[in-house]
């Protein structure tokens, strides 16, 4: 969708911005391009749509030179979201995101449906936020309507700057959320630029690590992380890298133990003096689905009247398998567990255990992070029925 081919640019005082850059972004990919300040991400990203052109070089958008477009016609069909937003003070959080649309040529009726759409998509109500002004938002809230601009005319390809990076630490957090929620719905090409890396692992289908005007590594986040090309990557990832991995690494079904377990509707007296025969001092407790509902402890129910489900107590450390290590051992951490369960659905697989965590990061590491899943999944409650 985007190719990059020998692109230099050098400004009038000399300064050589980018230098004989080439690289491709596929369809539907979301690429991070991260680096120190001054090392030429943004020039990149703003020679994508021709708010600056390259000195030599081509740069092609979804097959042609975009060096013969209109820059007009061009950046209508390009969505660009800054970090300030960059939104009109005197129009409407509605107006503000049917702006393209109607510079586009769309009837008013038809661009504002869309922008309603839009808001929508973007988690803010269009009949509460849609009358309102910039200025009667929080940063957040202007930085969806952001979002939700560059978006309104369907546009195939996405430039981002520092998007989120006008925010606090927490609100950062669910807006990133919240892209990686969009982007998996809508597939958009994305070029994101940010200067850090946590950031640009968390979001990224790959990476391009910038040095000075050029880049050292492009690659997926867990062989970054895992394999850095240079001393110079490896430094600016930092020496915590393997802990960032965590967060690439999906969870391997084979890392999965499979505890003792009792059924719901079995009887307490039973199943607790199974669990004794076998050694065990607690067992999961599941359906006859194989869904979890929680864990029992041997003592608890021997002498017990009544069923296993009269004794189940609720599992709060889970994980979906769709997860990664890092969220494993975040609930770890989180719930002061020794283990953690890991569901597909509503299905009991099995526990992750630290031991486990531990070999299947170093396994990962070893690997040089190559054919890792790198899966986004969310974090819910454990279901009850």
């Amino acid at each position: 969708m985007i190719r990059f081919e020998s692109v230099t640019k050098c400004y009038p005082d000399g300064t050589l911005a980018v230098d004989d850059l080439s690289f491709e972004v596929g369809t539907g990919e979301l690429v991070t391009l991260v680096g120190p300040s001054g090392c030429g991400k943004t020039t990149t990203m703003m020679m994508v749509n021709r708010l600056l052109d390259p000195t030599h070089g081509r740069i092609f958008v979804d097959g042609a030179d975009i060096s013969g477009a209109d820059p007009v016609t061009l950046r209508r069909r390009i969505g660009y979201v800054i970090q300030q937003t960059g939104l009109f003070p005197h129009r409407t959080v509605l107006d503000n995101t049917a702006t393209v649309p109607v510079l586009s040529g769309w009837k008013k009726a038809r661009a504002r449906a869309r922008a309603a759409e839009l808001l929508d998509l973007v988690g803010l109500d269009p009949a509460v936020y849609g009358p309102r002004y910039p200025e009667q938002l929080s940063g957040g809230q202007r930085q969806r309507v952001g979002v939700a601009r560059a978006l309104a005319a369907d546009p195939p390809v996405l430039l981002m700057d520092e998007p989120f990076g006008a925010v606090d630490p927490v609100v950062r957090d669910r807006l990133q959320k919240e892209f990686l929620r969009l982007q998996a719905e809508l597939r958009k090409t994305v070029l994101l630029v940010t200067h850090d890396i946590e950031e640009a692992v968390r979001l990224g289908d790959r990476i391009a690590v910038y040095g000075a005007g050029r880049i050292e590594q492009y690659d997926t986040p867990a062989s970054v992380l895992g394999a850095p090309a240079s001393p110079y990557v490896a430094e600016f990832v930092g020496t915590d890298r393997a802990l960032k991995q965590l967060s690439v690494t999906g969870i391997d079904h084979t890392d999965l133990e499979r505890p003792p377990f009792a059924r719901l509707d079995e009887p307490a007296g039973r199943a607790a003096a199974r669990m004794r025969a076998d050694g065990a001092r607690w067992a999961v407790v599941l359906d006859a689905d194989g869904a979890l509902h929680g864990w029992v402890g041997r003592d608890e129910m021997s002498g017990a009247p009544g069923t296993v489900a009269d004794q189940a107590r609720r599992m709060e450390a889970w994980v979906p398998v769709t997860g990664t290590l890092k969220q494993a051992f975040s609930e770890m951490l989180k719930h002061d567990a020794g283990w953690i369960a890991v569901l597909d659905g509503p299905r009991f697989l099995g526990v992750l255990t630290p031991t486990k965590l531990h070999e299947a990061l170093r396994r990962t590491i070893g690997s040089g992070g190559r054919g890792v899943p790198r899966e986004r999944a969310e974090v819910d409650s454990v279901p009850t029925e």
